[in-house]
């Protein structure tokens, strides 16, 4: 089954993709002045305050040390999905999110990784998690986590909210929240997937204080063959 986020894509998709989101979660119609009257009539959300502290309960930071040379701290936030968050420590822990690519990165949107196979279709070998959805907003910065269609087929798989979505809420588990370095998070690259993904060099818990990875070496550099160089004794075999 399918991890993908149900992101921006009409509600006909879904009988050909493996999920997608209706149409009123594209950003096209959030970003319309107003809203609906349904929208409108809808209770105001209920707001957690995040601290932004990074050297404060350090146990629940995670730390993306990102193929650009940037680190991304992330609060993750028991108290809204404590399932959820100890699923993204456990496998922080265990080194599933190094190397891990962000495959589905639509702008204005938001940015999506935690597949190891890069292809939106993979996941852990863990269960697949009951559902923890929560009145915190999805605004920018937010942490959630990916889903099928079936909505307790979370699994591995989270995205990173660029811009304010709304109509995500109490639909996709929010589960924290970017405290430093969104910039970074700006300068993932576009791309359904990427023709050169970000990549995530190491994902860690801040209180297991492991250091930032050495960027990987260069490719070296091919000689060119001259004609010379073919000619010389040896030089053909």
């Amino acid at each position: 089954m399918s991890r993908c986020l149900i992101a921006a894509a009409a509600l006909l998709s879904m009988v050909a993709a493996p999920a997608h989101v209706s149409a009123q979660d594209s950003p096209a119609v959030e970003a319309g002045a107003g809203g609906d009257a349904a929208a409108q009539d809808r209770p105001a959300p209920v707001y957690q305050s995040i601290n932004y502290d990074v050297q404060e309960d350090r146990e629940n930071i995670l730390l993306l040390d990102l193929s650009t040379g940037e680190r991304v701290a992330i609060r993750l936030m028991p108290s809204w999905a404590p399932n959820h968050v100890e699923r993204i420590k456990t496998l922080a822990r265990r080194g599933f999110y190094d190397g891990v690519i962000f495959h589905r990165v639509i702008d204005g949107f938001m940015a999506q990784t935690g597949d190891p196979t890069g292809t939106g279709q993979g996941g852990s070998d863990l269960p697949d998690l009951d559902a923890e959805f929560n009145p915190m907003p999805h605004v920018r910065g937010t942490v959630a986590m990916a889903r099928a269609q079936e909505e307790n087929s979370a699994n591995s798989q989270f995205f990173i909210v660029f811009y304010p979505r709304f109509t995500l809420d109490k639909r996709y588990t929010n589960f924290g929240r970017v405290i430093a370095n969104m910039a970074a998070v700006d300068r993932i690259a576009r791309g359904e997937p990427p023709a050169n993904p970000t990549r995530i060099l190491q994902a860690s818990i801040a209180a297991d204080n492991k250091p930032v990875p050495a960027p990987a070496p260069a490719a070296p550099a091919q000689d060119t063959i001259t004609a010379d160089m073919l000619n010389a004794p040896g030089g053909n075999q």
